[in-house]
């Protein structure tokens, strides 16, 4: 899907920002937002993501929760601009920012150089654990921060939602006369045991539920499968591929991906999709990066700015 414009959706990832180090005429550096349910999950910042951010259509306003991978200025330089435009547009509500350790210092002592304060709280909180953690939690989502093998301390972020409550077979509720307890009670999965000791099989009483969704962003990265198990099954994986595979040894110098690193992660880990990105900008044609990848994971395409990925809902059968 190639979406021109970020439009209300149930689980879409939009890339605001496909590019390494150097931005490109056509490409910003990384930043990507998260649409769930109207909430909008912020993923790294590079310079002029705010303008990215109002040029698809994503609700400022709605961002309460920004995910920083790393400390490395082509992901968080626009950080900047962007908490000083939620100022501007008067924020009262607080703000969430997760990254390593450093950055808290940094903000600080930029806008209080500037004395430029903010109308609004941040809580920072800092990344530091040597292995998965599970970092944030709300009432359909929770996000965990998995380590990554870059030249400084660095995150991926995982993002599952909360399994869903099975719909209900209205008849078959109304022929059970199901208490408001038991409704709860059959949405969750229960069978229903009555005082006389009668049991209603839950399967009796429900239609299904949809499948809860997983988007795993892993970057900046050289290739390591420590933490594959975390991946394994996710209905959409963005994978850094910074080079093509000729520059295999300079990658690993430089601790980035290749192409067939990124597939081959994806294969193991039995991803349904997989998107690469983070391209370094002495690549203009992008094609042979498709075309790598496919030779061993067809199902990829590439991270474009603009571009948007939607998870559909799924039935458990």
């Amino acid at each position: 899907m190639n979406d021109k414009h970020l439009l209300a959706s149930d689980f879409k990832l939009t890339i605001l920002g496909s590019s390494s180090a150097l931005p490109t005429s056509e490409r910003n550096p990384t930043a990507q937002v998260l649409n769930i349910r109207e909430r909008f999950f912020l993923i790294d910042c590079g310079e002029g993501t705010q303008i990215q951010l109002r040029k698809y259509r994503a609700r400022l306003g709605k961002i309460n929760q920004i995910f920083i991978s790393h400390l490395h200025g082509d992901h968080f330089y626009g950080l900047f601009g962007l908490l000083s435009t939620f100022s501007l547009l008067g924020r009262k509500h607080p703000l969430q920012i997760f990254s390593p350790p450093g950055l808290k210092k940094i903000l600080l002592q930029v806008f209080t150089s500037t004395q430029d304060g903010l109308s609004y709280p941040i809580e920072f909180n800092e990344l530091k654990n040597a292995a998965p953690e599970w970092i944030f939690e709300n009432d359909f989502l929770k996000v965990m921060a998995i380590p990554m093998k870059h030249r400084i301390a660095c995150y991926g972020f995982k993002f599952t939602e909360k399994e869903h409550l099975y719909n209900l077979n209205k008849s078959a509720i109304q022929q059970a006369k199901l208490t408001i307890p038991e409704i709860h009670a059959a949405r969750s999965g229960e069978d229903i045991v009555r005082e006389n000791g009668r049991i209603i099989p839950n399967k009796q009483l429900i239609l299904g539920r949809r499948k809860a969704r997983t988007y795993v962003y892993y970057a900046d990265t050289a290739y390591h499968d420590e933490w594959i198990s975390e991946v394994a099954g996710a209905d959409l994986l963005y994978h850094e591929a910074t080079f093509l595979e000729e520059k295999k040894d300079f990658a690993h110098q430089t601790g980035h991906s290749t192409t067939l690193q990124a597939a081959e992660f994806a294969q193991k880990a039995g991803v349904a999709k997989l998107i690469i990105g983070h391209f370094s900008s002495r690549y203009k044609n992008l094609t042979p990066f498709l075309e790598e990848t496919q030779s061993i994971f067809p199902h990829v395409e590439l991270a474009e700015d603009g571009k948007s990925f939607e998870i559909p809902c799924k039935w458990e059968e």
